[in-house]
Protein backbone atom coordinates (compact mmCIF):
# COMPACT_ATOMS: atom_id res chain seq x y z
CA UNK A 1 0.00 0.00 0.00
CA UNK A 2 2.68 2.48 0.63
CA UNK A 3 2.93 5.34 3.10
CA UNK A 4 -0.62 7.42 3.17
CA UNK A 5 0.11 10.88 1.78
CA UNK A 6 -1.03 14.12 3.51
CA UNK A 7 -0.72 17.63 2.80
CA UNK A 8 0.23 19.71 5.91
CA UNK A 9 0.46 23.02 4.77
CA UNK A 10 -1.30 25.50 1.87
CA UNK A 11 -0.31 28.36 0.42
CA UNK A 12 -1.83 31.05 -2.34
CA UNK A 13 -0.46 34.55 -4.01
CA UNK A 14 -3.28 36.84 -4.99
CA UNK A 15 -4.25 35.94 -8.34
CA UNK A 16 -4.56 38.59 -11.19
CA UNK A 17 -2.53 40.63 -13.72
CA UNK A 18 0.25 41.07 -11.35
CA UNK A 19 2.47 43.69 -12.98
CA UNK A 20 4.85 44.48 -10.02
CA UNK A 21 5.72 41.13 -9.38
CA UNK A 22 8.08 38.60 -11.73
CA UNK A 23 7.49 34.96 -11.98
CA UNK A 24 10.43 34.14 -8.88
CA UNK A 25 8.73 36.13 -6.90
CA UNK A 26 5.36 34.67 -6.95
CA UNK A 27 6.87 31.36 -6.51
CA UNK A 28 8.76 31.90 -3.64
CA UNK A 29 5.59 33.63 -2.35
CA UNK A 30 3.01 30.74 -2.36
CA UNK A 31 6.51 28.30 -1.11
CA UNK A 32 6.42 30.72 1.42
CA UNK A 33 2.92 30.70 2.52
CA UNK A 34 2.82 26.94 2.95
CA UNK A 35 5.99 26.35 4.67
CA UNK A 36 5.13 28.87 7.53
CA UNK A 37 1.15 27.12 6.88
CA UNK A 38 2.63 24.08 7.78
CA UNK A 39 5.34 25.13 10.32
CA UNK A 40 8.14 22.95 8.84
CA UNK A 41 11.59 23.83 8.30
CA UNK A 42 13.71 23.98 5.49
CA UNK A 43 15.54 21.31 6.34
CA UNK A 44 12.67 19.05 6.48
CA UNK A 45 11.96 19.38 3.08
CA UNK A 46 13.33 16.94 0.77
CA UNK A 47 12.47 17.74 -2.64
CA UNK A 48 10.41 20.09 -4.70
CA UNK A 49 7.94 19.41 -7.78
CA UNK A 50 7.01 22.60 -9.49
CA UNK A 51 4.31 22.66 -12.24
CA UNK A 52 4.59 25.15 -15.31
CA UNK A 53 3.29 25.11 -18.72
CA UNK A 54 5.51 27.40 -20.35
CA UNK A 55 7.71 29.43 -18.66
CA UNK A 56 9.88 29.68 -21.10
CA UNK A 57 7.65 31.35 -23.77
CA UNK A 58 5.58 33.59 -21.04
CA UNK A 59 8.83 35.01 -19.11
CA UNK A 60 12.11 33.81 -20.88
CA UNK A 61 12.91 31.87 -17.73
CA UNK A 62 12.98 27.83 -17.43
CA UNK A 63 14.89 25.58 -15.44
CA UNK A 64 12.24 26.04 -12.45
CA UNK A 65 12.88 23.28 -10.29
CA UNK A 66 16.29 24.74 -9.36
CA UNK A 67 15.20 28.14 -9.27
CA UNK A 68 12.84 27.65 -6.92
CA UNK A 69 14.93 25.55 -4.86
CA UNK A 70 17.57 28.73 -5.45
CA UNK A 71 15.47 30.93 -4.40
CA UNK A 72 13.84 29.38 -1.18
CA UNK A 73 17.05 28.85 0.16
CA UNK A 74 16.56 24.47 0.26
CA UNK A 75 20.43 23.87 -0.40
CA UNK A 76 20.62 20.90 -2.89
CA UNK A 77 17.57 19.00 -3.21
CA UNK A 78 16.18 17.55 -6.10
CA UNK A 79 13.76 19.60 -7.94
CA UNK A 80 11.20 18.25 -10.65
CA UNK A 81 9.40 20.53 -13.39
CA UNK A 82 6.49 19.24 -14.53
CA UNK A 83 4.64 20.20 -17.84
CA UNK A 84 0.86 18.76 -19.19
CA UNK A 85 -0.30 21.85 -20.17
CA UNK A 86 -3.48 23.44 -17.89
CA UNK A 87 -3.12 20.08 -15.89
CA UNK A 88 0.43 21.20 -15.20
CA UNK A 89 0.05 21.86 -11.15
CA UNK A 90 -2.29 18.47 -10.72
CA UNK A 91 0.22 16.73 -12.37
CA UNK A 92 2.90 18.16 -10.01
CA UNK A 93 0.63 17.58 -7.15
CA UNK A 94 0.62 13.67 -8.78
CA UNK A 95 4.54 13.55 -8.73
CA UNK A 96 4.65 14.55 -5.19
CA UNK A 97 1.99 11.70 -4.32
CA UNK A 98 3.95 9.01 -6.10
CA UNK A 99 7.08 10.05 -4.95
CA UNK A 100 5.72 9.81 -0.75
CA UNK A 101 3.90 7.10 -1.87
CA UNK A 102 6.76 4.97 -2.70
CA UNK A 103 8.93 5.95 0.23
CA UNK A 104 11.28 7.78 -2.43
CA UNK A 105 10.63 11.50 -0.05
CA UNK A 106 8.71 11.93 3.18
CA UNK A 107 8.09 15.90 2.66
CA UNK A 108 7.86 17.96 -0.63
CA UNK A 109 6.90 21.72 -0.94
CA UNK A 110 4.36 21.05 -4.29
CA UNK A 111 4.12 24.48 -6.39
CA UNK A 112 2.29 25.84 -9.51
CA UNK A 113 3.20 29.22 -11.11
CA UNK A 114 2.58 30.77 -14.01
CA UNK A 115 3.34 34.60 -15.36
CA UNK A 116 0.79 35.26 -18.15
CA UNK A 117 0.57 38.60 -18.23
CA UNK A 118 4.11 39.42 -19.42
CA UNK A 119 3.52 38.99 -23.00
CA UNK A 120 0.57 40.53 -25.31
CA UNK A 121 -2.88 39.07 -25.14
CA UNK A 122 -2.10 37.39 -29.03
CA UNK A 123 0.95 36.10 -27.38
CA UNK A 124 -0.62 34.58 -24.61
CA UNK A 125 -3.33 32.68 -26.96
CA UNK A 126 -0.82 31.43 -28.94
CA UNK A 127 1.03 30.02 -26.17
CA UNK A 128 -1.81 28.84 -24.78
CA UNK A 129 -2.91 27.20 -28.32
CA UNK A 130 0.05 24.82 -28.70
CA UNK A 131 -1.68 22.78 -25.45
CA UNK A 132 -3.66 21.40 -28.27
CA UNK A 133 -3.12 19.67 -31.46
CA UNK A 134 -1.24 22.36 -32.93
CA UNK A 135 -0.58 20.98 -36.62
CA UNK A 136 -3.70 19.79 -36.59
CA UNK A 137 -5.99 22.59 -34.66
CA UNK A 138 -4.22 25.58 -33.82
CA UNK A 139 -2.29 25.84 -37.09
CA UNK A 140 -5.85 26.44 -38.49
CA UNK A 141 -7.32 28.96 -36.65
CA UNK A 142 -8.68 26.86 -33.84
CA UNK A 143 -7.54 28.38 -30.82
CA UNK A 144 -9.00 26.97 -27.53
CA UNK A 145 -12.50 29.71 -27.72
CA UNK A 146 -12.76 27.77 -31.14
CA UNK A 147 -12.61 24.38 -30.03
CA UNK A 148 -14.73 24.60 -26.96
CA UNK A 149 -17.11 26.40 -28.92
CA UNK A 150 -17.55 23.38 -30.96
CA UNK A 151 -17.92 21.14 -28.14
CA UNK A 152 -20.61 23.67 -26.75
CA UNK A 153 -22.55 23.48 -29.65
CA UNK A 154 -22.46 20.37 -30.35
CA UNK A 155 -23.92 19.61 -26.47
CA UNK A 156 -26.45 22.27 -27.30
CA UNK A 157 -27.52 20.42 -30.19
CA UNK A 158 -27.62 17.07 -28.74
CA UNK A 159 -28.87 18.07 -25.03
CA UNK A 160 -30.44 21.26 -25.15
CA UNK A 161 -28.30 22.86 -23.05
CA UNK A 162 -28.47 27.26 -23.02
CA UNK A 163 -26.86 30.02 -23.74
CA UNK A 164 -28.48 31.44 -19.77
CA UNK A 165 -26.88 27.66 -18.40
CA UNK A 166 -23.39 28.32 -19.93
CA UNK A 167 -23.82 31.57 -18.51
CA UNK A 168 -25.21 30.49 -14.84
CA UNK A 169 -21.94 29.27 -14.67
CA UNK A 170 -20.38 32.51 -14.49
CA UNK A 171 -23.03 33.87 -12.06
CA UNK A 172 -22.34 31.07 -9.83
CA UNK A 173 -18.51 31.18 -10.22
CA UNK A 174 -18.47 34.79 -9.70
CA UNK A 175 -20.89 34.41 -6.32
CA UNK A 176 -18.05 32.20 -4.84
CA UNK A 177 -15.17 34.56 -6.04
CA UNK A 178 -16.50 37.30 -4.21
CA UNK A 179 -15.88 35.68 -0.78
CA UNK A 180 -12.18 34.68 -2.42
CA UNK A 181 -9.86 37.21 -0.85
CA UNK A 182 -7.05 35.37 -3.34
CA UNK A 183 -9.48 35.39 -6.43
CA UNK A 184 -8.70 37.49 -9.39
CA UNK A 185 -12.66 38.94 -9.83
CA UNK A 186 -14.06 39.17 -6.53
CA UNK A 187 -17.20 40.60 -7.57
CA UNK A 188 -20.69 38.84 -8.88
CA UNK A 189 -21.78 39.62 -12.14
CA UNK A 190 -25.51 39.72 -12.98
CA UNK A 191 -26.76 37.22 -15.52
CA UNK A 192 -27.55 39.84 -17.97
CA UNK A 193 -24.30 41.25 -18.08
CA UNK A 194 -22.74 37.96 -18.93
CA UNK A 195 -25.38 37.28 -21.60
CA UNK A 196 -24.01 40.71 -23.47
CA UNK A 197 -20.52 40.07 -22.97
CA UNK A 198 -19.25 40.15 -26.42
CA UNK A 199 -18.58 36.71 -28.50
CA UNK A 200 -15.38 35.20 -28.92
CA UNK A 201 -16.54 31.97 -30.37
CA UNK A 202 -20.39 31.30 -30.58
CA UNK A 203 -21.74 30.65 -28.28
CA UNK A 204 -18.63 31.29 -26.45
CA UNK A 205 -18.59 35.01 -24.66
CA UNK A 206 -16.05 36.62 -23.09
CA UNK A 207 -17.68 35.93 -19.73
CA UNK A 208 -17.67 32.38 -20.45
CA UNK A 209 -14.13 32.09 -20.54
CA UNK A 210 -11.24 32.06 -18.12
CA UNK A 211 -8.91 35.50 -18.11
CA UNK A 212 -5.19 35.97 -18.69
CA UNK A 213 -3.79 35.52 -14.93
CA UNK A 214 -0.37 35.41 -12.74
CA UNK A 215 -0.26 33.94 -9.79
CA UNK A 216 1.16 30.76 -7.93
CA UNK A 217 -0.23 28.10 -5.10
CA UNK A 218 2.16 25.73 -2.68
CA UNK A 219 1.58 22.64 -0.92
CA UNK A 220 3.52 20.85 1.55
CA UNK A 221 3.18 16.89 1.01
CA UNK A 222 4.03 14.88 3.53
CA UNK A 223 4.15 11.34 4.95
CA UNK A 224 1.10 10.73 7.62
CA UNK A 225 3.66 9.87 10.08
CA UNK A 226 5.16 13.53 9.40
CA UNK A 227 1.78 15.47 9.09
CA UNK A 228 1.28 14.40 12.62
CA UNK A 229 4.07 16.05 13.89
CA UNK A 230 3.25 19.45 11.88
CA UNK A 231 -0.38 19.49 12.17
CA UNK A 232 -3.71 18.56 14.46
CA UNK A 233 -5.77 18.57 10.75
CA UNK A 234 -3.97 17.01 8.36
CA UNK A 235 -5.90 16.57 4.84
CA UNK A 236 -5.38 12.74 3.30
CA UNK A 237 -4.70 12.97 -0.40
CA UNK A 238 -7.12 9.15 -0.70
CA UNK A 239 -6.36 8.59 -4.54
CA UNK A 240 -4.66 10.09 -7.30
CA UNK A 241 -5.00 9.04 -10.90
CA UNK A 242 -4.27 10.21 -14.46
CA UNK A 243 -5.53 9.67 -17.81
CA UNK A 244 -5.23 10.80 -21.37
CA UNK A 245 -7.14 11.35 -24.64
CA UNK A 246 -7.11 11.99 -28.20
CA UNK A 247 -5.15 15.60 -28.27
CA UNK A 248 -7.88 16.48 -30.70
CA UNK A 249 -10.77 17.12 -30.66
CA UNK A 250 -11.48 15.77 -34.52
CA UNK A 251 -10.29 12.30 -33.69
CA UNK A 252 -12.90 11.83 -30.73
CA UNK A 253 -15.77 9.68 -30.74
CA UNK A 254 -17.99 12.17 -28.95
CA UNK A 255 -16.76 15.96 -28.64
CA UNK A 256 -19.66 16.37 -25.39
CA UNK A 257 -17.77 13.93 -24.00
CA UNK A 258 -14.18 13.44 -21.77
CA UNK A 259 -13.27 10.21 -21.88
CA UNK A 260 -10.35 10.98 -19.80
CA UNK A 261 -12.19 12.77 -17.44
CA UNK A 262 -15.01 9.51 -17.06
CA UNK A 263 -11.65 6.86 -16.56
CA UNK A 264 -9.73 8.84 -14.02
CA UNK A 265 -12.59 10.06 -12.21
CA UNK A 266 -14.29 6.40 -11.76
CA UNK A 267 -10.78 5.17 -10.60
CA UNK A 268 -10.53 7.30 -7.94
CA UNK A 269 -13.54 6.87 -6.52
CA UNK A 270 -12.87 3.06 -6.49
CA UNK A 271 -9.16 3.98 -4.88
CA UNK A 272 -10.77 6.01 -2.36
CA UNK A 273 -13.51 3.27 -1.68
CA UNK A 274 -16.58 6.10 -2.36
CA UNK A 275 -19.21 7.03 -4.67
CA UNK A 276 -19.36 10.42 -5.93
CA UNK A 277 -22.66 10.79 -3.67
CA UNK A 278 -20.07 10.51 -0.78
CA UNK A 279 -18.31 13.60 -2.37
CA UNK A 280 -19.12 16.75 0.04
CA UNK A 281 -17.29 19.13 -2.55
CA UNK A 282 -15.38 20.06 -5.74
CA UNK A 283 -12.86 22.10 -7.90
CA UNK A 284 -13.34 21.09 -11.54
CA UNK A 285 -11.46 22.97 -14.61
CA UNK A 286 -13.80 25.42 -15.99
CA UNK A 287 -11.68 27.49 -18.71
CA UNK A 288 -14.90 28.05 -20.03
CA UNK A 289 -17.94 27.60 -18.88
CA UNK A 290 -19.19 24.23 -21.24
CA UNK A 291 -16.07 22.93 -19.37
CA UNK A 292 -18.00 22.67 -15.60
CA UNK A 293 -20.73 21.93 -17.15
CA UNK A 294 -19.38 18.50 -19.27
CA UNK A 295 -17.04 17.83 -16.67
CA UNK A 296 -19.89 17.48 -13.59
CA UNK A 297 -22.04 14.89 -15.96
CA UNK A 298 -18.50 12.56 -16.49
CA UNK A 299 -17.58 12.35 -13.10
CA UNK A 300 -20.94 11.09 -12.60
CA UNK A 301 -22.89 14.08 -10.62
CA UNK A 302 -25.45 14.09 -13.59
CA UNK A 303 -26.64 11.51 -16.31
CA UNK A 304 -25.03 12.75 -19.78
CA UNK A 305 -26.57 16.39 -21.30
CA UNK A 306 -27.89 17.21 -17.54
CA UNK A 307 -25.17 19.27 -16.58
CA UNK A 308 -26.53 22.45 -17.49
CA UNK A 309 -30.04 21.82 -15.98
CA UNK A 310 -28.38 21.33 -12.79
CA UNK A 311 -26.68 24.65 -12.31
CA UNK A 312 -30.20 26.36 -13.21
CA UNK A 313 -31.78 24.07 -10.10
CA UNK A 314 -29.09 25.24 -7.83
CA UNK A 315 -27.42 21.63 -7.33
CA UNK A 316 -23.89 23.01 -7.56
CA UNK A 317 -24.35 26.12 -5.89
CA UNK A 318 -22.27 26.72 -2.79
CA UNK A 319 -25.30 25.40 -0.60
CA UNK A 320 -26.41 23.08 -3.33
CA UNK A 321 -26.06 19.01 -3.17
CA UNK A 322 -22.77 18.58 -5.53
CA UNK A 323 -21.15 22.38 -4.52
CA UNK A 324 -18.81 22.84 -7.63
CA UNK A 325 -15.86 25.61 -7.30
CA UNK A 326 -16.34 27.35 -4.22
CA UNK A 327 -13.13 29.15 -5.01
CA UNK A 328 -14.78 30.92 -7.64
CA UNK A 329 -13.03 28.12 -10.39
CA UNK A 330 -10.93 29.30 -13.49
CA UNK A 331 -13.48 31.42 -14.60
CA UNK A 332 -13.14 34.11 -11.61
CA UNK A 333 -10.66 33.03 -9.31
CA UNK A 334 -8.45 32.89 -12.34
CA UNK A 335 -6.23 30.40 -14.18
CA UNK A 336 -2.20 30.90 -14.46
CA UNK A 337 -2.06 27.53 -15.68
CA UNK A 338 0.83 26.27 -14.06
CA UNK A 339 -0.30 27.44 -10.67
CA UNK A 340 -4.56 25.68 -11.45
CA UNK A 341 -3.84 22.20 -10.35
CA UNK A 342 -2.26 23.08 -7.31
CA UNK A 343 -4.78 25.78 -6.25
CA UNK A 344 -7.30 23.15 -6.68
CA UNK A 345 -6.00 21.24 -3.80
CA UNK A 346 -5.13 23.84 -1.63
CA UNK A 347 -8.92 25.41 -1.64
CA UNK A 348 -10.29 22.07 -0.80
CA UNK A 349 -7.60 21.90 1.88
CA UNK A 350 -9.43 24.88 3.11
CA UNK A 351 -12.48 23.25 2.92
CA UNK A 352 -11.92 20.24 4.87
CA UNK A 353 -10.11 22.27 7.59
CA UNK A 354 -13.11 24.17 7.63
CA UNK A 355 -11.41 27.35 6.81
CA UNK A 356 -12.74 28.71 4.10
CA UNK A 357 -14.88 31.56 5.98
CA UNK A 358 -17.78 33.14 3.54
CA UNK A 359 -17.11 30.78 1.20
CA UNK A 360 -17.11 27.51 3.54
CA UNK A 361 -19.13 24.48 2.90
CA UNK A 362 -20.67 23.11 5.68
CA UNK A 363 -19.53 19.68 7.14
CA UNK A 364 -17.32 19.20 4.31
CA UNK A 365 -14.95 15.91 4.93
CA UNK A 366 -14.21 14.53 1.24
CA UNK A 367 -13.54 16.88 -1.89
CA UNK A 368 -12.10 16.21 -5.56
CA UNK A 369 -10.46 18.03 -7.61
CA UNK A 370 -10.73 17.80 -11.67
CA UNK A 371 -7.88 19.46 -13.58
CA UNK A 372 -7.57 18.82 -17.34
CA UNK A 373 -5.21 20.13 -19.78
CA UNK A 374 -6.14 20.77 -23.81
CA UNK A 375 -9.51 19.68 -24.19
CA UNK A 376 -9.44 16.81 -21.89
CA UNK A 377 -6.42 14.90 -23.74
CA UNK A 378 -5.21 15.05 -19.80
CA UNK A 379 -7.04 14.39 -16.81
CA UNK A 380 -6.01 14.57 -13.56
CA UNK A 381 -8.33 13.54 -10.53
CA UNK A 382 -7.35 13.71 -6.61
CA UNK A 383 -9.88 12.91 -3.78
CA UNK A 384 -8.97 13.95 -0.16
CA UNK A 385 -10.45 13.39 3.22
CA UNK A 386 -10.46 15.05 6.42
Amino acid sequence: MGNRVAIAGVGLTKFGELWDKSLRDITLEAGMYAIFDAGIKGSEIDAVTIGNMSAGRFTGQEHLGALAVDQGGLGTIPAYSVEAACASGGAAVRHAYMAIKSGEHDAILVLGSEKMSDVNQSQAMDTVSVASDWEWEGLFGATFPALYAFMARRHMLEYGTTEEQLSLVTVKNHANAANNPWAQFQRPVPLEIVMNSGLIADPIRVLHSSPISDGAAGLIMCTEEKAKELTDIPVYIEASTQASDTLALHDREDITTMAAVKKSSREALQKAGLTINDIDVFEVHDSFTIGEIIITEDIGITEKGNGGRIVEEGLTALDGKFPVNPSGGLKARGHPIGATGVAQIAELVLQLRGDAEKRQVDGAETAMAVNIGGTGATSIVHILRR
